[in-house]
């Protein structure tokens, strides 16, 4: 059965929680809530992506992880961290 996949939902999922336990953002809370915020944040500054099978999904991540493509989402989950940062009113 095939399944509705937002690839870009899984590429920038997967680069916030990377960002997130680096060294630059380790004052940022690091709770499961606020990562799904900034991933949220920053999916509604960027286009989805969508796929249903498993073909079509790789063949979106190789479009879609270009060097400038991962430059420009990094530059939008680094603005969310900081937008959700601000917000955030829970010790981590």
């Amino acid at each position: 059965m095939p399944n509705l996949v937002n690839v870009t939902e899984e590429i920038v999922y997967g680069l916030v929680r990377f960002l997130l336990h680096g060294p630059e953002y380790q004052t940022f809370c690091h709770c499961e809530s606020c990562e799904l915020e900034i991933t949220a944040h920053a999916l509604n500054k960027m286009p989805s992506y969508y796929v249903t099978t498993n073909t079509a999904r790789d063949e979106a991540f190789k479009r879609l992880k270009t060097p400038e493509n991962i430059q420009q989402i990094n530059r939008q989950i680094i603005l969310s961290i900081y937008a959700v940062g601000k917000e955030c009113n829970h010790n981590s």
